[in-house]
Formats: structure tokens, sequence, C-alpha cells
């Protein structure tokens, strides 16, 4: 046998005996969009050592994104829109990134708030190991603990991936704005 056959098949069996014991398979891990793009983004942040970055969206004038980061512990994103954009221009010109984040933290147009907690600032993970912390998402009424707990959630299993999955892709476009800010920087 050889090495890759030897490899599918320890994979196939893999698959197997995760079926047979009610754990998730391995094609039920979702594939995180987000994960490379918070790795380039702290990166981005390390070499310019800022703890905050932030910009506007560009699907309007009053969208803005804004990013706290505490190296090796967490990336907390929020995007909003806020009604006096003029001031959140004026404080990303001035490259108050921090000051933008708590804007849209706590005085942006509420029904249009989203929040992630990507925790070890790993981008969004769909399953994590037993005592690992998990990723959260908030906005568009609702809220969502990516623990691989969907019963807790009282939802299905595929409904739990999908939801994943379109939070996922919305992060990695704020983180891809947010990308292209601190590029602008150098």
């Amino acid at each position: 046998m050889t090495t890759r056959s030897r490899w599918t098949h320890l994979f196939g069996l893999l698959a197997v005996v995760s079926a047979l014991a009610g754990w998730p398979s391995v094609g039920a891990a979702q594939e995180s969009k987000s994960a490379p793009l918070v790795k380039e983004l702290t990166q981005l942040l390390d070499q310019r050592k800022l703890d905050a970055i932030a910009a506007k969206v560009p699907d309007g004038a009053d969208h803005f994104v804004g990013a706290l980061y505490f190296p090796g512990l967490q990336l907390l994103v929020v995007s909003a829109r806020y009604s006096v954009p003029s001031y959140v221009v004026e404080k990303l010109a001035k490259k108050d990134y921090r000051e933008v984040y708590i804007d849209l933290n706590s005085a942006s147009i509420p029904e249009s708030k989203v929040f992630f907690e990507d925790l070890k600032a790993d981008g969004l993970q769909a399953l994590r190991e037993e005592n690992d912390p998990f990723d959260m998402y908030e906005g568009k009424g609702k809220k969502l603990a990516f623990d691989g707990d969907w019963k807790k959630a009282k939802i299905s299993e595929k409904e739990y991936l999908d939801a994943f999955t379109s939070v996922d892709a919305d992060y990695a476009k704020l983180l891809e704005v947010l990308i292209a800010q601190a590029k602008k920087g150098s």
C-alpha cells in the first residue's frame, strides 16, 4: 500500500468511526474564510504596533468598521452605520481608531450593528475543542455562539453550519476592509 493510499484509507476509517460515534464529521468542520484574513490583519497590526484599526466600509457613506486587538487573545470587530458620518470620518483622518471602535460600539445606529468576538484571534471557527474558548456573533437580531452545540441553540446541525458560513463570510468582508486600511498606513 502506498503512503497516499494509507492516508486515504485512514481518513475513510476516521469518517466511519466519527459517524458511528456521533461525532461531527471531518467535512462538518466548516473551513474558516476569516482565519487567513485574521492572520494577515494581526500581522499588520503587530508590525505597526497598533491595538486598534478602523475604516469606512465601501458600501455606503455612513457604514464603518472598527477592531480592537489583544495579541494572542482576541480580536473584537464591530461594524455599524453612524448617523453623523463626518464625525467618524474626522476621527479616521486623525487615525483615532480606538475612538471609532468605541463610537461604533456605543453610539451607532443600533439595528445596523454587528459584533464579532474572535477569541484566540484566529478567525471564526465552527467547532472548538472541549475546553477552548469559542467565538461569538451578535447582529441582525441574533446572538450566536460558535461552540459546536447547535442543540443548546435549539437549531439543527445544518442551520448551525449555514449560520456559521454566512457569519464567517460577513466577517471576512469586514476583515478585508480593515486589512486595506492597515496597508494604507505603511
